[in-house]
């Protein structure tokens, strides 16, 4: 296949949608060798915050020089991009080696009479080959959706587990209790291997404590008394972080959402575990250096982002009811008394009128658009629920007249701007707002 086929044969993929479970990947990665066994994993899973927290550990891997792996879905700005290693997406001539491959399994499964992998089990199986023929040093791979029968939990025994915070989403396929969805979480720990968790309510911990001590997994969940600091402005946050076992890390990160405390302490411990493995001729003050330096560089598009600053522009990728919660704190660090103008989109299947009624008290107007995702809550029926919270609400029919109106408004108000909830919009806001700044709106 060349590239183009093998985005075709993804897209007809798709068709069959996303069934938990893993059959079916285990019957597809036999047919390839089981090679994801031979990787160095480090498997993320976690309600809020995957994505920040594989951004910060690679960047911090990068500084130490090893060569990073990473699989994170899904795609925001460009298909590719969920594949990447040191950094850089899977090339056009890669992903179409890599599918043809995939495909010639799948089309072994199915031959036996087995049912079709389904998109995201292809995708993942991509991965584990991809990464088999660059041998990194260290594979960062992101779970889809909860984990215990997520198909990345293919995987036999990672390098660690890692768990950012847990709340409550997909409660349609996870369940409808924290601690449901904290056993679906939990379902990453592997017998005797280590994992790290970001601080959590008291009911998602002790489940985790409970799953670990029965895979006899060493755990370190860490609490929120180690951890002070907030985002003292859009582009900087700043934060002590006081590990038990490395003591102090002073930190800083331009991904200023107040989320991101949580993140970067985990990552933190998380990386320190690591290098220690990695890199066990280097000292404890080198790899805390490298540590601090990469998490100082990392970039994350779409997480608390400023796209500009006349006026300021911010992107979050805040999609249900604790990711709007940490919006929300952030905007009050970060603007304090001041209104903003909203741009949003979200999925039918998400809490959004409790992010609206979370969000909308700092909103002095408000545009809605219908992202371009079959799950998509219409622009209309978005502005309706957004109208019992704010007085000023459009329904837009593009998220171009959307970001065109946001900006003429804060500019004449002198405000800024906050486009905010399903990820599956934010590359056209992006390339929105591009393009308004060279008409110079």
């Amino acid at each position: 296949m060349n590239y183009e086929e093998a985005r075709a044969y993804v897209r007809e993929v798709s068709k069959t949608g996303s069934v938990l479970g893993l059959e079916s990947i285990e019957r597809l990665m036999d047919e390839l060798g089981n090679v994801q066994n031979e990787l160095p994993i480090i498997h993320i899973a976690g309600t809020n915050g995957k994505g920040s927290t594989g951004a910060y550990l690679a960047a911090a891997f990068a500084e130490a020089g090893l060569h990073v792996g990473r699989y994170c879905s899904p795609a925001v700005f460009d298909p590719l991009e969920v594949w990447q290693y040191d950094g850089v997406n899977i090339s056009e001539m890669e992903y179409a080696n890599v599918m043809s491959q995939v495909k010639t399994a799948c089309d072994i499964v199915v031959s036996k009479g087995c049912p079709a992998p389904t998109v995201f089990e292809v995708e993942t199986a991509a991965a584990f080959v991809y990464f088999s023929g660059k041998k990194p040093d260290v594979v960062l791979l992101e779970v889809g959706m909860g984990g215990l029968t997520d198909a990345t939990n293919v995987i036999a025994k990672p390098l660690a587990s890692v768990i950012t915070t847990i709340s409550m989403d997909h409660m349609q396929f996870l369940g409808d209790t924290l601690s449901d969805i904290a056993r679906a979480k939990a379902g990453i720990i592997k017998e005797k291997s280590p994992v790290f968790c970001a601080p959590q309510e008291e009911t998602a911990a002790q489940v985790l404590r409970q799953t670990a001590e029965e895979k006899k997994a060493p755990i370190t969940l860490l609490e929120e008394r180690q951890i002070s600091g907030k985002a003292q402005k859009p582009g900087c946050l700043r934060l002590v972080y006081n590990s038990d076992r490395y003591g102090e890390f002073a930190l800083t990160t331009s991904m200023a959402g107040s989320y991101q405390v949580r993140n970067t302490a985990l990552s933190a411990e998380t990386a320190a575990y690591c290098l220690a493995q990695l890199k066990p001729q280097e000292s404890e003050k080198q790899h805390k250096r490298w540590i601090c330096d990469g998490i100082a560089k990392t970039v994350w598009p779409g997480r608390f982002e400023v796209l500009g600053n006349n006026p300021l522009f911010v992107l979050d990728g805040a999609h249900n009811e604790d990711a709007a919660y940490c919006l929300e704190k952030t905007v009050q660090n970060c603007f304090t008394n001041t209104k903003l103008v909203y741009i949003i989109g979200v999925l039918a299947d998400k809490e959004h009128e409790k992010m609206l009624k979370i969000m909308l008290p700092h909103a002095k107007r408000v545009y809605t658009v219908t992202p371009h995702n079959p799950r998509a809550l219409k622009t209309d029926a978005l502005a309706k629920e957004a109208a019992l919270f704010c007085e000023s609400v459009n329904a837009c029919e593009s998220v171009e007249e959307a970001v065109t109106s946001a900006l003429r408004d804060a500019k004449s108000m002198g405000l800024p701007v906050l486009a905010f909830g399903s990820l599956s919009y934010l590359k056209e806001c992006r390339d929105a707002y591009q393009k308004a700044m060279r008409k110079n709106l």
